[in-house]
């Protein structure tokens, strides 16, 4: 590019810890890109001191705030989420009203970035989804959402070959659908997380005993049954603490139901159980951080019911315990025990994922669906060079 080209400018917006840390190898590469500058929108529990306020996080990894999406903060409530889409509908066209970008960037299902996609297509914004064609059976309004945004969406970026046929089959035009594969392996490959001796001195964690890392969500549609759904799970760490098993509990989504399972977190805290940690964001390299301790230095499992579990666990080796519907249906390597809710079920899969050599090397060697860690570039290189004009904003369906 020579000095003084037009750069392109994209619009990134993050509402959501979990979904930041899938964003940050596409920043990256955008940021690293001379054709590319990002404008970063950051709200929803980023902006939550209840959730650890993590958009201090995102600072923290170099990367410039552009705006804060600020909405009001109601009660958890069935109207919750329909409220703060429309809040969050309003925000952010504002926002774009003031400088539009040449693209928005969204990732996944969330309902935070389902009022952003709004917002950027009804301006006639080139909108980017990355993660469409995913399929889940267990989180009905996540598909719902996500399948949305894809019909929103003028650009996307699945992170799995059925995913991108999933697109196509809903009528979208193939020189728009990329298989990009998923971004987290990006930092996988290149080794970008906390490494072990830090959290081990961080947590004190002796690595002759295990360690298992809890995330247990809501499911949307079953929100007022989130509490009775995560005790179990509760029930289990507590018998596994007594095992001498090392427990980092986080703290769950700001979705309806999430309250919930926060207070049920904090009564688990107070009863001081040994072993037991309870933190409320481990941000990005924490995270993935312990996936890799867990998965190569000392014997552990991620359980619960992230996604993160079922496509970022692989990355690292880990095994994963996934608990109840939320993830029912998605695709998955073979490092993943699905059990429901129930105590004893719960606890035996975790010692299953700590003590059994065969799963472990199993977990480290399966196949990965979600590609070999190229993400960030591939969506940069596509952003940097498709065509800007009418044909990318004008939709059609190809059947």
């Amino acid at each position: 590019m020579t000095s003084g080209a037009h750069r392109r400018s994209v619009a990134v917006f993050t509402g959501n810890r979990s979904e930041y840390g899938l964003q940050f190898p596409i920043l990256r590469a955008i940021a690293a890109d001379p054709r590319l500058e990002y404008s970063l929108l950051v709200g929803g529990a980023h902006l939550a001191e209840d959730f650890g306020r993590t958009a201090a996080e995102i600072e923290a990894d170099g990367f410039r705030v552009a705006h804060e999406v600020r909405v009001p903060v109601r009660p958890s409530s069935p109207a919750y989420t329909a409220q703060s889409i429309a809040d969050g509908i309003q925000a952010v066209s504002g926002i774009l009203a003031d400088a539009p970008p040449d693209y928005l960037l969204v990732y996944g299902d969330r309902f935070e970035s389902f009022a952003a996609a709004i917002a950027a297509t009804q301006m006639n914004i080139p909108t980017a989804h990355m993660e469409g064609g995913d399929y889940t059976e267990g989180g009905a309004l996540d598909d719902s959402v996500r399948h949305a945004i894809t019909k929103l969406a003028h650009l996307h970026f699945t992170t799995n070959a059925q995913a991108a046929e999933r697109v196509l089959r809903l009528g979208e035009e193939p020189w728009r659908v990329f298989n990009a594969g998923l971004p987290t392996l990006d930092l996988a490959r290149a080794g970008l997380f906390t490494q072990p001796d830090e959290l081990i001195a961080e947590f004190g964690f002796d690595v002759a005993r295990p360690v298992v890392l809890f995330c247990q969500h809501s499911v949307a549609s079953e929100c007022e049954q989130a509490a009775g759904q995560v005790r179990p799970s509760l029930e289990a760490l507590a018998s596994l603490a007594a095992q001498g098993f090392q427990i980092v509990a986080t703290y769950p989504n700001n979705d309806a139901g999430g309250a919930a399972i926060a207070a049920e977190l904090e009564a688990f805290g107070r009863r001081r159980l040994p072993g037991v940690r309870l933190v409320k964001s481990l941000g990005r390299k924490r995270f993935h951080g312990m996936l890799h301790l867990m998965g190569n230095v000392a014997a552990g499992a991620l359980a619960g019911n992230s996604s993160a579990g079922i496509k970022e666990a692989r990355a690292f080796g880990c095994p994963c315990v996934n608990i109840g519907s939320r993830q029912r249906g998605r695709l998955r390597a073979a490092n993943v025990l699905d059990v429901d809710y129930d105590a004893a079920a719960i606890a035996r899969a975790i010692r299953q994922c700590v003590h059994d050599p065969v799963f472990r090397e199993l977990c480290r060697s399966c196949e990965n669906p979600y590609g070999e860690g190229r993400a960030g570039e591939r969506i940069a290189e596509v952003l940097a060079t498709i065509p800007i004009g009418p044909g990318l904003t004008r939709k059609r369906l190809t059947y």
